[in-house]
């Protein structure tokens, strides 16, 4: 069964789709300079604003602007991702998925392909995020720590991409984007420690920080560019790892059994 799913993958197929969502982007420059927008106003606020600042229980040897900077880049990796995975809805209700599904070319592949443009999307938001933060004051250590927080980067968002595939196989509208957003993602995040250190929770909601997909990306990031984490790196890269095929894995399935068009 295995070969024969890998007998059905078409690289060309994935090449174009990849290629189309990186044509979109370079034409839709407002788009880009619109999703780095929140992420740098946050970035400004709160590593600025609270640089000097005493803020309980933050980790030893960590700054202020890194704890931000490290939450901030897994907060705009989440949201670029899932909106890729959940843009397969404007796909179909516009009537291009529906074309695309004509084409003899597997689901995997649509599936791959997609996965491949938002994963790059977001990887490319994260870096730029992580490049402009250093004119705020935050340093990268070792050229060593940058390779591997790319490694995680692309986790967080294969992770999240395959997410947004999984909502974009049970919704049937658009009108739902915001619900999956506020109900969903916004907690993701919260529960990471993203934003806040994870001592401050109360100790009964430690057990959404540990099933929170998006806590070992995040802290796995702190790892690498910051040399200090809550969880051993390995164990992040593990965990980050096994959740990031999960979701792509259960992505990829819902995807080839949801109806595509109208």
């Amino acid at each position: 069964m295995a070969l024969k799913r890998i007998k059905q993958i078409d690289v060309g197929a994935i090449y174009v789709l990849w290629l189309r969502e990186m044509k979109g982007l370079w034409r839709a420059k407002s788009r880009v300079v619109g999703s780095l927008g929140m992420p740098l106003f946050f970035l400004a606020f709160l590593g600025l604003g609270f640089s000097h600042a005493a803020i309980p229980e933050m980790p030893e040897g960590m700054t202020n602007t890194g704890f931000f900077t490290t939450g901030i880049i897994g907060m705009t990796m989440v949201f670029s991702s899932v909106f890729a995975g959940i843009s397969v809805l404007w796909d179909k209700e516009f009537g291009f998925l529906k074309e695309v599904m004509v084409a003899p070319v597997s689901r995997l592949s649509i599936v791959l392909g997609r996965t491949a443009g938002g994963s790059t999307t977001a990887l490319m938001q994260g870096v730029m995020i992580l490049l402009l933060s250093t004119l705020l004051g935050f340093e990268i250590k070792d050229v060593l720590g940058l390779i591997a927080s790319l490694a995680f980067m692309c986790l967080i968002s294969f992770t999240f991409v395959g997410m947004g595939l999984v909502f974009a196989s049970f919704m049937r509208d658009m009108h739902g984007f915001p619900l999956v957003m506020n109900f969903i993602v916004f907690p993701i995040i919260i529960f990471s420690g993203a934003l806040f250190p994870i001592e401050t929770l109360p100790s009964w909601l430690l057990p959404a920080w540990y099933i929170d997909p998006l806590t070992y990306g995040v802290d796995g990031l702190r790892a690498t560019l910051l040399g200090v984490s809550e969880i051993p790196m390995l164990l992040d890269l593990f965990i980050s790892f096994a959740v990031s095929a999960g979701m792509i894995t259960a992505g990829a399935y819902l995807f080839e059994r949801t109806d595509v068009g109208k």
